[in-house]
This record gives structure tokens, C-alpha cells and sequence, in this order.
């Protein structure tokens, strides 16, 4: 009986000492999942639904600059998918459009580019062609075909009456949408049965209509949150609609909330360059709407809003605490992606226990190479390499300051560099690169190009020729000179010292006619080549000055964005700014985004007397405020248009008091704490006024309009359309005297000078040493004498 109960209770005995060791054993161990950083998304959006409680490595090993990612075994965040709709492209939205797309002559082709969202999936898209022609058109020679990334979706005959409008639809399979796609719209027009004779025939023509549209009908795709798309999802750089974000405003604003938003909005502008985004504040959670991503900034205690968030890291009432329960210490920057809305929206929070956290998190986002190595769901920030500021003159989509330098040294819109293009056809379209002076650059007499070109053997030299032109207008060219061809050839030209603009673009085109010409034969045509090589060299002379205050500059971010991380640009607001303050100075910053281009942004921003004597003396300045609270109202005791009290206007001698004013006011006046430097006021009488200001600052057709030192703008249509400034009225003062300023150090100024007037400074030197010479031997003859007597 006993031997019956020993060996019945002994297994439940032994599982149970098992079952202690295990225990004891896993208490003594870390967690695998503690040390290795798993993957923190998934593998597909369908796989994110399928597994919504994957996990993210929260906690693992530091990384190179001392940011570290935090560990738990949380889900990562989704954003739901919206359910399936449809989106219509208009084509009339391309500049390249406008009232209609023309083709001309025997063959002619135009191109459309449009992008898909990225958590769009497509089902179909379809192109909806409205178009007319030239009755003279031969049907059955006569078509037009579409492509899309290079391949044909179909063609339609140009058959159609005099005056009767003609449609096609064409179906392209979702399989060839991509990120970035190109429509090429291609006519074919005879107006002979068997040979059109001049392809130069006004009667060969045919329209596309602006209201052609592309279909889309697509299925949205649920979004995992990781900072490694960053920024994506808070901006989408393939979003057909404008990007939408709201700042949750904090309990009290300041300085440090000031400065981070003002940098991440200057960054979201870099980012996003010309497409639109709409940025407004939120002081709740309901006040955001589902097409917007919301961006939270601030301490726990300042934003006590996070604690009805779902966070990766938990709270301890307002301290942020580790995977361990350990609070961090408050110059800790923390950086979390989670939802809001019942998951419909993206939330990215910047915080940290203490102020110097909530700025190094938001520094980490800002800084190219920091911002790039960012992965998971949520950072911690505990060491932020500085990047140190670039050049003065260092402008990346600018001329290089060398003052020789070859086409290769140029970029093109995907920022690679130019390398040696060969073109094709006697109508070959000519190579196109920004040609882009410094907005203080001042071209010297002197400067040169030259042109190294090769072409094809078949080409006939006295006929053809290669020509260069800059913003369209010719500045020279030569015919080709070779027989066999085949061989480099080169031409020297000179470049006017007066065309060279910070917008402006060079053409270089080959114009190619064949040896033999064959009629209603394109064989010849296709053996015509020419290439243009990279080491064209050019020889720029300038001077670097700029004559300020000048707000034609500014269209271009000078001299705000030297450098062009903006450490040498400090915003000033109010003691207690407004809504409508805001609201300027984030539009402000975004402008100043896309205006520049570096590896970090430094923009500075203070409220009140904050601003310190060092910070006006060796900082550009902009002063954002209503009149009657203006940050630096030093700025209307200058010379020129100036507010005043109770409405009041004066310009020059001339003082009047509307009963109400409504417009908004950017005014450009030499610092009065340094001469080198500006000071940018932004203003109003109201806070509309501030509201015209911001509208002038957001919508391009506006801001670019902007020249002379007072800018005076005020909407005329109370619904105004973002793509007619005729709805505004901007008016242009002129009246402050400009002073000359150079960004370079004096001791370069004074070798540029050297360098460009040596000739005369050298024949001065010899002059003077002639003088002396004679002083010298009068001076000898005279002793000479008295030591003689």
C-alpha cells in the first residue's frame, strides 16, 4: 500500500521540482527578446491585419550617437485602413497643362507625371482622353497613343469632324503603378495618304482637353507605425492632396515648445519641398479630424493629454518611466508613434521629463543622418551628435562658390550630378540644368564656357549647329565643324554678366540635319546623335554683395537661410503670443524649409524679453506680432511705411487713419543692432491682417510676387482659390536706403578684390615704387652735395 502511494505520488513530486527549476532558471535569465531588436514591421500591410499583436523591440542596444530603442512586448500601432474610394486626377492640375495640351507637326508627344499614396492599392485606373484635331488629319495615318511607364495601354484614330470633340477611355493594369509614374500622350499626324511633305504644316495639329483626368479606384491599406518611414505617415511625399497636420498646443508655451515645432515644421517644408501642406493648432483631441496627423510636443506636464494615450512607454503621473520602471532622467528625449481617434489617426509625440529632453528628441528629427538611423515604435534620445553649420555660401542646388568648376559639378532635379548626355533626332529636345547664381552673387565681365561636344558621322556639319541658351534667351552657338564627326569638339563662350539669376536654367541643344534627306522616312533621322560631356568647364568671375534690405531676395531665402541650416536666423514673438502669431511663425519656418537645404536645422525662437543684446547683434531677425504687441517695434522706426497707433498709416510725409485695417504687412529694414544684418517684420493692425500675411507667406502664386522693402497684402474674394492670386491684392513700397553687405569674411573680400583688380593695383605698386625711386635719388644727390662741400 505504501509502495502503491510513493510511486503514485512521486511523479506529481517530480513535475512539480521541475516546474521551481524552470522558474528559478528563467528569473536568473534575460529575456531574448529583451537583447536581440526584432523586426518592427511587419512584412506586408495584410500581414499587419493578419497579426495585429506583433510585437516591437522597445529596449536594445544603444546606438553610435547614444540614441537607444526601448523595449516591451507592446503591439505596434496601426492606423486603420479607410474604406475603398475613388480619386479623380484632374489633368488641368499640371502646370504643363493649363488650357489645353498641344501637338504639333508630324510626330509630337507630351508627358504627365502623377504619383500613387503610398497606402494606396490600387484596382483600377483608368485615362479618360477628351480631345479635338485638324480636320486635315488622314484618318487611317493618323492616331494617338498612350503610355504609361513606358508601356502602351492603347491608341485611338484621330477620325474625328470639324469641331466635334472626341473621346477614349483607356484601361492601365494595376500592375504598372508605381510610386512615381509617367503618361506619355504620343501623335501621329499625316494629312496624306501616302507621304506628308512638310512637317512643319500648320493644319498638323491635335488637342488634348484640361478636363481629361485619370481614375483612380483603390483600396486604402492599414499603416504600421516605425520611425523608420519617417516622416511618413505624419506627411506623405506622394499624397495626391495636400499634407495635413495639427499642433496640439501645450498648457504654456514656450521658448523651448516654441523653438522645437518652429524646427520640425522647417523640416516637414525641406522635406515635402514644393508640395502643399496645411498646418493648423489644436488644443483637444476632438478637434482633429481624420485626414490629419496630429503632433504632440512637450513634457507630460505640460501636455497632459499623453496620459490618455496609448504609449509605448508608461507614465508615472507626469514622468515617463523605462521598460524597467525606472524614471529617465530629464535631459532624456523620448520619440513615440502611436494613434488617436479610434486608430484613425497617426500621433507623433516629442517629449521627455525636462525641457532639454523635448529638444534633443526633436533635434534627433531634424538631423539628416540621425533622423535616418531612427527604427521602431518608440526612441530614446540619451546623446545628439551636433552637426556643425555649413558655409555662408554653401548652397547645395546653387552654382559652386569655386570660381571654376565643370558640368559635372551641377545637379539635376534628383540631385545627381550631370554626367556626359548623347541625344537622338534632329528635333532632340536640348539638356536642361539649373544654372542657378547665389542670390548675392554679382557676375563679373570675364566669364566663359566651354563647350565640349561629339557627334555622329552621318550628320551634315553645314547645316547643323549646337547652341546654348540661358532662361531662353541665346547666348551663343556654333556649326558643327567635322566631316567624319565622331571626334570632341569645343567652343568657347561668354557668359553675360547681367542674365545669370538664382532661378536661372541653361539649355544646351543640338540642331541635326542628316547628309541625305529621304522624304516620309524617319531611318536617317534616328542616325543623328550628339553628346554633351561633363567636363564642359565654365570660368565664373563674381563678386559676392547683396544690396539690402531687398525682399526680391528673399524669394529665394537670402539672406535668412546663410547658412543653410538657419543658425544665423532668430524669430521673435510676443511675451504672450496669439493663435494668429503662431500660426505666422509656422508658415514662416515651413517657407524657410523649402528654402534651404542642409543637414540640421538651427532655427532659434524667443518670446518677450528673451531676446538677448548677443542674439540681436549677431543674428537676421524676423518679428512676428500685432502692431499693438509687436516683439520689435524698432522695426517701424525706420524710414519708409510705418504703422501706428489707433490704424494709423504713414508713408513718407503722408499720414492717414483708416476706421479699419485689414491688411497684413512684410517689411524688410537694415538690424538696428548691426548693419550687416536685417530685420524681417511681419504684422498687422489685426489679426486678419496677420492671417493675409500668412496666406502671403503659404501660397506660392502670392509669395513670389514679393520685391522692393514693403510687401501690403489683403484679400480681395472671401473664398479666395489657392491657385488665383488675383484674389489678393499685394502692393509693392520702396523707399528705405539699401546698404551693400557680403557674407564673405573680410579677409576674403579683400583677396577677391586683390584678385580682381590686380592689374590696376599692380600698376599702382610700380607707380609708387617709381616715386620712392625718385625721392630716393634726390634724397642720395643732396647728401652726395654736402658731403662734397
Amino acid at each position: 500500500m505504501n509502495r502503491f502511494r510513493f510511486a503514485a505520488i512521486s511523479p506529481l513530486v517530480r513535475f512539480l521540482l521541475l516546474m521551481v527549476l524552470t522558474a528559478l532558471l528563467l528569473q536568473s535569465t534575460p529575456l531574448m527578446g529583451k537583447v536581440q531588436a526584432q523586426s518592427s514591421l511587419p512584412e506586408t500591410a495584410e500581414e499587419a491585419t493578419e497579426n495585429p499583436t506583433g510585437t516591437a523591440s522597445l529596449e536594445g542596444d544603444a546606438t553610435a550617437d547614444g540614441t537607444s530603442q526601448p523595449a516591451s512586448d507592446l503591439a505596434i500601432p496601426i492606423v486603420k485602413a479607410a474604406p475603398a474610394g475613388q480619386y479623380v486626377l484632374e489633368f488641368n492640375r499640371s502646370p504643363v497643362v493649363q488650357d489645353r495640351l498641344r501637338f504639333e507637326g508630324i510626330y509630337d508627344e507630351a508627358r504627365l507625371w502623377f504619383t500613387r499614396p503610398q497606402n494606396w492599392e490600387p484596382k483600377s485606373v483608368k485615362v479618360l482622353l477628351r480631345y479635338r484635331h485638324s480636320a486635315a488629319l488622314y484618318a487611317t495615318r493618323s492616331n494617338m497613343t498612350v503610355l504609361v511607364n513606358g508601356t502602351s495601354i492603347g491608341s485611338a484614330p484621330l477620325n474625328r469632324k470639324q469641331g466635334e470633340l472626341g473621346e477614349a477611355v483607356f484601361e492601365i493594369p494595376a500592375r504598372l503603378i508605381r510610386d512615381y509614374n509617367e503618361l506619355v500622350v504620343a501623335a501621329l499626324q499625316n494629312n496624306s495618304p501616302t507621304c506628308t511633305q512638310d512637317p512643319y504644316d500648320p493644319s498638323l495639329w491635335s488637342e488634348i482637353l484640361p478636363d481629361s483626368k485619370v481614375v483612380f479606384d483603390f483600396q486604402p491599406q492599414p499603416i504600421p507605425l516605425s520611425f523608420q518611414q519617417y516622416p511618413y505617415p505624419i506627411v506623405d511625399v506622394l499624397s495626391l492632396e495636400p499634407n495635413r497636420v495639427t499642433y496640439l498646443k501645450p498648457l504654456e508655451t514656450t521658448d523651448e515648445w516654441l523653438t522645437a515645432a518652429s524646427r520640425l515644421q522647417s523640416s516637414l517644408g525641406r522635406v515635402l519641398e514644393y508640395r502643399p501642406l496645411e498646418t493648423r493648432l489644436a488644443t483637444a483631441l476632438d478637434q482633429v479630424t481624420a485626414d490629419e496627423a496630429l503632433i504632440i510636443i512637450g513634457t507630460p506636464e505640460n501636455q497632459p493629454i499623453l496620459q490618455s494615450l496609448d504609449l509605448p512607454l508608461p507614465l508615472d503621473g507626469t514622468n515617463l518611466l523605462n521598460s524597467d520602471n525606472q524614471q529617465l532622467p530629464p535631459n532624456s528625449g523620448v520619440l513615440m508613434m502611436t494613434t488617436a481617434l479610434d486608430d484613425q489617426i497617426p500621433v507623433l509625440v516629442v517629449t521627455g521629463n525636462g525641457v532639454a529632453g523635448v529638444a534633443k528628441a526633436a533635434q534627433l528629427l531634424v538631423q539628416k543622418q540621425d533622423e535616418a538611423i531612427a527604427t521602431g515604435q518608440a526612441i530614446i534620445v540619451d546623446e545628439l551628435t551636433e552637426v556643425p553649420s555649413p558655409e555662408p555660401r554653401s548652397w547645395p542646388d546653387y552654382l559652386p562658390t569655386t570660381d571654376t568648376f565643370v558640368l559635372q559639378d551641377l545637379t539635376e532635379g534628383d540631385q545627381e550630378s550631370v554626367q556626359d548626355i548623347t541625344v537622338w533626332g534632329s528635333h532632340s529636345p536640348a539638356l536642361e540644368v539649373d544654372f542657378r547664381a547665389l542670390p548675392d552673387d554679382q557676375i563679373l565681365p570675364g566669364s566663359t564656357m566651354d563647350l565640349t561636344y561629339s557627334y555622329g558621322p552621318q550628320i551634315n556639319p553645314l547645316t547643323s549647329q549646337i547652341e546654348v541658351t540661358l532662361d531662353g534667351v541665346a547666348i551663343g552657338g556654333e556649326r558643327l565643324r567635322s566631316e567624319d564627326g565622331g571626334k570632341r569638339e569645343k567652343i568657347r563662350l561668354d557668359l553675360p554678366t547681367d542674365t545669370i539669376k538664382p532661378y536661372s536654367k541653361m539649355q544646351i541643344n543640338f540642331r541635326l540635319d542628316p547628309r541625305e534627306r529621304r522624304s516620309c522616312s524617319r531611318v536617317t533621322d534616328q542616325q543623328l546623335w550628339g553628346t554633351i560631356h561633363g567636363d564642359t568647364q565654365f570660368q565664373v568671375n563674381r563678386e559676392a554683395t547683396a544690396w539690402l534690405p531687398d525682399l526680391k531676395l528673399l524669394k529665394y531665402g537670402f539672406p535668412f537661410a546663410a547658412p543653410q541650416d538657419l543658425s544665423q536666423t532668430a524669430i521673435a514673438l510676443s511675451a504672450q503670443p496669439t493663435d494668429p502669431d503662431l500660426q505666422v511663425l509656422l508658415e514662416v519656418s515651413e517657407r524657410l524649409g523649402r528654402l534651404s537645404k542642409a543637414d540640421s536645422i538651427k532655427l532659434a525662437v524667443y518670446q518677450g524679453n528673451a531676446l538677448t543684446p548677443e542674439i540681436r547683434q549677431d543674428h537676421h531677425l524676423i518679428a512676428i506680432g500685432e502692431y499693438d504687441e509687436f516683439p520689435l517695434p524698432e522695426a517701424f522706426d525706420e524710414p519708409g511705411f510705418k504703422l501706428g497707433d489707433a490704424t494709423s498709416r504713414q508713408y513718407a510725409q503722408t499720414r492717414i487713419q483708416p476706421l479699419t485695417d485689414r491688411e497684413g504687412l512684410m517689411k524688410q529694414v537694415t538690424s538696428p543692432w548691426n548693419d550687416d544684418k536685417v530685420l524681417l517684420a511681419l504684422s498687422g493692425q489685426s489679426t486678419t491682417g496677420l492671417d493675409q500675411v500668412r496666406d502671403l507667406l503659404d501660397r506660392d502664386a502670392l509669395f513670389y510676387q514679393i520685391e522692393g522693402d514693403t510687401v501690403l497684402v489683403s484679400q480681395i474674394n472671401p473664398n479666395p482659390s489657392e491657385y488665383d492670386p488675383d484674389n489678393y491684392s499685394v502692393r509693392i513700397l520702396k523707399q528705405a536706403r539699401q546698404q551693400k553687405t557680403s557674407l564673405e569674411t573680410k579677409p576674403s573680400q579683400v583677396l577677391a578684390r586683390f584678385q580682381q583688380n590686380w592689374l590696376f593695383l599692380s600698376a599702382g605698386a610700380v607707380v609708387i615704387a617709381l616715386l620712392f625711386y625718385g625721392i630716393a635719388q634726390h634724397l642720395i644727390k643732396r647728401l652726395l652735395e654736402q658731403v662734397g662741400e
